[in-house]
């Protein structure tokens, strides 16, 4: 099981765009579907989907958060018209960050949000320092502009399984940013990529609940250690749900628990959706009796 899975939140169009993400990326394909009842936001759809290799999740529960550019996907393409082709696909009922065009970075790249609003980062380079195809890539702007380096040690301290994989900084001339701050980085953790970028310009967002990551745990143990580490805004706590100090959103859950929430018997989905709704931190074996009837 793929340990750290991005979680995107959507009003109601969670099934309807990972069936468009699947139809947009090759070797694609929905791996599942289920439905909660009676939260918070009603009945809310759960679609977990894997886009070339990157398994991901995605919830319709209400219109409570937006997508924003502090997170984005980037995409290694292998060639100029790979970055053409899903300029093409992501682009249309959607807004241009970066016109599609040659950049220092480059010889083909575009950033845009698609018609849901989630960021894409389309590029043709041989220094990206990662042969993931789909990689999400952290902004750190605002409060947390010059934090980037930090935040990667961090979680890389934190899970105690990960390495940094290249650092490019910013130079003299390149104001507002300043010297020697992440212009991109890329590290991995439990031998997944993922990108790093400080932007010092006034920026209009921050991270928020719209995209978080799950964590698979394997005990309770885990989940304690993860929930301590990690845990910095007690408000935000809530059914498995926390914020790190640099405001990311992060889901410790444990590794069965999709299971619990998928199958014919709704009585059992229930019961483990009412048992988790009044959680902070998740605990397994709550969780299992709920699942069990005891």
């Amino acid at each position: 099981m793929q340990k750290i899975t991005p979680h995107l939140w959507f009003d109601q169009e969670a099934i309807e765009a990972a069936n468009f993400y699947v139809s947009t990326f090759p070797n694609s394909k929905v791996k599942s579907t289920t439905s909660l009842r009676n939260t918070p936001s009603g009945s809310v759809d759960i679609v977990t989907f894997e886009l070339s290799g990157l398994e991901l999740q995605a919830i319709s529960a209400g219109p409570y958060f937006e997508f924003n550019p502090s997170i984005s996907f980037f995409v290694n393409c292998e060639t100029k018209e790979e970055v053409d082709r899903l300029w093409e696909k992501l682009s249309p009922g959607g807004q241009v960050l970066m016109e599609l065009g040659e950049y220092p970075f480059s010889e083909r790249y575009a950033w845009v949000q698609d018609k849901y609003g989630l960021s894409w980062q389309l590029i043709y380079s041989k220094e990206m320092g990662s042969n993931q195809k789909i990689m999400p890539s952290m902004l750190f702007v605002g409060d947390v502009c010059g934090r980037a380096e930090e935040a990667f040690n961090f979680w890389i301290s934190v899970f105690q399984a990960g390495k940094v994989n290249t650092v490019q900084r910013y130079g003299q001339g390149e104001e507002p940013d300043q010297p020697d701050s992440v212009k991109y980085a890329s590290f991995s953790l439990f031998g997944q990529d993922f990108g790093a970028m400080d932007s010092a310009f006034d920026h209009r967002f921050m991270f928020n609940e719209a995209i978080s990551f799950i964590i698979n745990c394997d005990t309770q143990a885990e989940i304690d250690d993860y929930w301590k580490k990690l845990s910095a805004v007690p408000e935000a706590e809530q059914c498995g749900w926390l914020k790190d100090k640099f405001g990311l959103s992060w889901q410790i859950v444990p590794t069965g628990m999709d299971a619990m929430l998928q199958g014919d018997d709704r009585e059992k989905i229930d019961r483990v959706t009412q048992a988790f709704l009044v959680m902070k931190k998740l605990d397994i074996g709550k969780l299992r009796e709920a699942y069990d009837g005891k």
